[in-house]
């Protein structure tokens, strides 16, 4: 009997991952069952639990994909030095997310995801860890890149790295939210955004004296 290469292993357990992504996106983690991924990714049930016993199995493999997914975005992002200003670094980030959306499915069935797997995590504390893990590591990139903010005299010297870190990173998830929640946000309207309000304070002129 002739050896299963690993790229076909590989792209099985592809189309799994991306038949469940769709499904969860479309329908929610619960309302989704294991034979609707089934139905979605065109397999049997013996070729899909070879690879996944259920659907907590597969919500934890979408997330740390996610994770891997935006962490790399990041490291595409920060490789010129010094970094480019949060305005274009969050928007370039958000577009290679964006771009690397669900295969067949479309942009907003990412955000859609990212929500789905923020849920789960409130019961699930496997979920919840690998969750916990990947935003620690987001932090300490972001903490890294604030340093390099202030070593160019951008940041005050008084102002937290981890607690700006945990702000810029809080913009990306309401991005994310409300990409999923009205489909109608576009990455330029936020880059346009941080730049307005980055410039407070900076151009503007001084309020009048009464």
């Amino acid at each position: 009997m002739a050896r299963v290469s690993q790229e076909h292993l590989d792209a099985r357990r592809r189309q799994i991952l991306d038949g469940a992504a769709r499904c969860f996106a479309r329908n929610g983690f619960h309302a989704t069952s294991m034979q609707d991924v089934l139905a979605e990714a065109g397999l049997s049930a013996g070729a899909v639990y070879r690879y996944f016993r259920g659907k907590d199995e597969l919500i934890a493999a979408i997330a740390e994909e996610t994770f891997a997914r935006i962490r790399g975005a990041f490291a595409e992002a920060t490789e010129a030095s010094p970094p480019p200003l949060p305005d274009v670094l969050i928007a370039r980030v958000l577009t290679i997310v964006l771009e690397g959306r669900i295969a067949g499915g479309e942009r907003q069935a990412f955000a859609r995801l990212v929500i789905q797997v923020w849920a789960e995590t409130l019961r699930d504390e496997a979920l919840a860890k690998t969750l916990a893990q990947g935003f620690d590591g987001l932090r300490e990139i972001w903490a890294g890149l604030v340093d390099a903010y202030r070593a160019n005299g951008l940041v005050p010297a008084d102002v937290s790295s981890a607690h700006m870190a945990r702000t810029l990173i809080a913009t990306v998830q309401g991005f994310i939210a409300q990409q999923a929640l009205f489909g109608d946000v576009e990455v330029d309207a936020l880059r346009e955004g941080l730049r307005g309000l980055m410039s407070m304070g900076v151009s503007a002129p001084a309020p009048p004296v009464r």
